[in-house]
């Protein structure tokens, strides 16, 4: 069986939806060699080396947006040559007369589009029209996304599997700070709410803390200058496992998530961690983290100042949780169950 998978997303590294493709694939390389790569960028080409029997194309992602999802023509098979299985990514769905099997992260641009820039929305919405119409099967990354496929796509629940998505962050280098950080990541856009973690830091009791944000600026109303915040931009991961390991807390009070990695990264790092009680983040949290109302900056910042002034016993015993519920997830057990839905098409 040979299946063709679009890894166009990886030209957008530092994404969930850049992770999770090169995790994926590299993980599925290990048992099966009949894979055939899409990746299509005009500028950022070499994310797709990684894997060199990629069939790489120098197309906009623009120009395939208009080609698959608002025109819906240029077969697939044109460019790849034939499959039994396609996997389209989270960006366009082409047509193609294989058997089309699709993973949806999220449905931000239904249930938050005011989160969302208007022009992601709009092609985001052409794209699952046409997962609705013509996927055979579709792979949700949690349970929470599953629920909010058949209820706001009305996909039929039994076409669409649930398989988690998972890190290989591991613990970083113990450094001493001048002071104690609270840590924050993801890319800065109005979903991640990090605007409102910055009220919950002015309304901490303590002023003996930072707060550093790690993560890219994506569009919306940039962060006001605050005393003690840290904007630090794009982090690679080696470093950024070093500001897990040395956080004082892990906080990630986003307003809706599909997932949510960054909570697996910060468990592996041995970070408390305090996140959204929304969504898939108690699912992927599970016992092993703090929840908080993500409308509610005093909720947020009583729970900043709960873990900051917590005793080391029950700090351990928090951590300890954490790495629990990290080793329940596994980019091996992603491939295998991923390949068993390819299976199930053929």
């Amino acid at each position: 069986m040979k299946v063709g998978i679009d890894i166009s997303q990886m030209a957008f590294p530092g994404t969930g939806v850049g992770i999770y493709t090169r995790n994926l694939v590299t993980s599925l390389l290990k048992t099966n060699n009949d894979l055939v790569l899409f990746g299509a960028s005009l500028r950022k080409q070499k994310e797709f080396k990684v894997f060199p029997q990629t069939k790489v194309f120098p197309i906009p992602p623009t120009l395939l947006e208009i080609l698959w999802n608002q025109l819906h023509t240029l077969p697939v098979e044109s460019l790849i040559g034939k499959v039994d299985v396609f996997h389209s990514s989270d960006w366009t769905q082409p047509p193609t007369t294989a058997k089309k099997i699709t993973t949806i992260h999220d449905l931000v641009v239904y249930k938050y589009p005011q989160s969302s820039h208007p022009k992601i929305v709009a092609a985001q919405k052409r794209r699952l029209e046409w997962v609705k119409k013509e996927v055979d099967a579709v792979i949700a990354i949690s349970q929470s996304t599953k629920k909010d496929i058949v209820k706001t796509l009305n996909i039929p629940q039994e076409k669409i599997k649930v398989i988690y998505e998972a890190t290989t962050m591991k613990k970083g280098q113990v450094k001493k700070s001048e002071r104690p950080y609270i840590l924050a990541v993801g890319t800065r856009e109005p979903r991640k709410n990090l605007g409102r973690l910055i009220q919950a830091y002015q309304l901490l009791k303590t002023k003996d803390v930072d707060l550093v944000i790690a993560g890219k600026y994506g569009w919306g109303e940039k962060e006001e200058t605050v005393n003690g915040v840290k904007l630090l931009g794009y982090v690679p991961n080696d470093q950024l496992a070093d500001l897990y390991t040395n956080a004082a807390v892990f906080v990630y009070p986003s307003l809706y998530e599909g997932f949510g990695i960054p909570i697996l990264e910060a468990f592996n790092c041995d970070c408390p961690v305090i996140t959204s009680n929304v969504s898939s983040m108690p699912e992927v949290g599970g016992d092993a983290a703090i929840y908080i109302d993500p409308l509610d900056a005093n909720d947020l910042a009583e729970k900043i100042e709960t873990v900051l002034e917590m005793n080391k016993s029950k700090k351990d015993a928090l951590i300890k949780k954490g790495r629990g519920q990290a080793s329940k997830f596994s980019w091996e057990e992603t491939a295998r169950q991923t390949a068993k839905a390819y299976e199930t098409l053929s």
